[in-house]
């Protein structure tokens, strides 16, 4: 077995892992209910960033670490999860979910310690963020990297637009945007309520470097992201997902969006999830 196939073995280990800390934390949220549908879309992408791109640091005053930006901020399900598995966070901290006091919340809360690096969750602000980040770490002539997660759905806000401008202008090229297109949001289907189009077209029209993966292929999300380390532009990772991907009772359904699990539906989705 080659280092990259070690490697593309592990990620979709930990992409298990983390679709079953989600439904753990979905369990004990109870009738504060969970965004489910679209953490588990992202569940490969995030695994592929912790655990091969992302350079992280328990150390939150470390200056070499790389920033991570969840602009969705209603699929933090994903993110409490990843935290978890590389120790920033604990079983405790995942039973906490959504009660009273705990600090995960059910749109990310900034807190350094734990290693959550923003507060995020208004659509539209979270690629702004990241462009002042990215801005600054160009001026201070360091090599840190900046990743920023985007649903299809948020790309109705036209703050997303102007921060496109905004990233090819100041050419940023530190800057590494996904787009999980799982074509839903919160009330329907992105193509009922403004339609898409081509997306990478409009990407590259904006003088960006994009290109379109299968969301769930490790291999792809893995090879492209390496890709883009050479390029000197901001770049657009479009991976096409699955909303619900991983439970073959959430996939393609939008109630998953935000709902109540049960404990019956837990139990269906764990032996699903450790079965795969």
């Amino acid at each position: 077995m080659s280092s990259d196939e070690k490697k593309i073995k592990e990620i979709k280990e930990l992409s298990k892992k983390i679709r079953l800390n989600i439904i753990k934390m979905a369990l004990e949220a109870g009738s504060s209910s969970a965004h489910i549908g679209g953490a588990f879309s992202l569940a490969d992408v995030v695994a592929s960033l912790y655990h091969s791109f992302i350079n992280f640091s328990k150390n939150p005053q470390d200056k070499n670490r790389d920033r991570f930006i969840l602009s969705k901020g209603h699929a933090c399900l994903v993110y409490y999860s990843i935290l978890k598995e590389i120790g920033y966070l604990n079983e405790e901290d995942l039973k906490s979910f959504e009660k009273t006091g705990s600090i995960l919340l059910g749109h990310p809360i900034k807190n350094l310690q734990k290693g959550i690096e923003f507060s995020t969750g208004s659509l539209g602000m979270g690629l702004s963020i990241a462009n002042g980040i990215a801005l600054s770490f160009k001026k201070k002539k360091v090599n840190n990297r900046i990743y920023v997660v985007m649903g299809d759905g948020e790309l109705n806000e036209g703050s997303v637009w102007e921060a496109i401008m905004s990233a090819a202008h100041f050419e940023l090229d530190n800057l590494t945007i996904i787009i999980d297109k799982n074509g839903y949001q919160q009330t329907g289907t992105n193509d009922e309520i403004v339609r898409m189009f081509d997306l990478e077209k409009k990407f590259n029209s904006f003088n960006l470097h994009t290109e379109t993966i299968d969301g769930h292929s490790i291999k792809e999300i893995y090879e492209t992201l390496q890709k883009f380390k050479d390029i000197k532009k901001p770049c657009v990772l479009i991976a096409n997902t699955i909303k619900g991907k991983g439970f073959s009772q959430f996939e393609h359904d939008n109630a998953w969006h935000h709902k109540v699990l049960t404990k019956k539906t837990y139990d269906e989705a764990l032996i699903e999830i450790n079965n795969q």
